[in-house]
């Protein structure tokens, strides 16, 4: 488990105004990048998760995250929005940052709890959250999740 999160994965300045958008990217860009191989499935997957109770965090951030058969490997993925994401959070404030896992159906359930407990700790740092937000190149937000995902 040495990169969870490639820079490849992080996506600057998207323009999705609302969660149902945002999702959709992060379903279509799975499937381009071979996490997953059905992108309805995977949005449905998304969809289902944020039906049971928003993934919208506080301070700006986002942690969505979908398990299903359509998914073919453990990923991270990482959108900054160009603009505040219309998103139902802890806080009521929009969400400028989605933190996405995804994670195969067939994977114990140990993965994806490890994974968001892992996000959860690191969005509760201030310096954590501040320096994401502010940051703009796809290298160092990748450095910054994966090395909090590695403690």
């Amino acid at each position: 488990m040495s990169e969870f999160l490639e820079a490849s994965h992080v996506f600057l300045d998207n323009p999705a105004a609302n969660v149902d958008e945002a999702l959709d990217f992060i379903s279509e860009k799975a499937v381009e990048l071979g996490i997953a191989d059905d992108k309805q499935a995977t949005l449905d997957a998304f969809k289902a998760r944020e039906a049971e109770g928003t993934t919208g965090m506080m301070e700006g951030f986002a942690i969505p995250h979908a398990k299903g058969d359509a998914i073919k490997k453990v990923a991270v993925m990482v959108v900054k929005f160009s603009g505040d994401v219309e998103w139902e959070t802890m806080d009521k404030k929009p969400v400028k940052v989605a933190i996405a896992l995804l994670v195969p159906g067939g994977e114990v359930p140990a993965t994806h709890l490890q994974l968001l407990s892992k996000v959860a700790v690191m969005l509760m740092d201030e310096s954590f959250r501040s320096e994401t937000v502010a940051d703009a190149d796809a290298s160092s937000i990748a450095e910054r999740i994966n090395s909090g995902l590695l403690k």
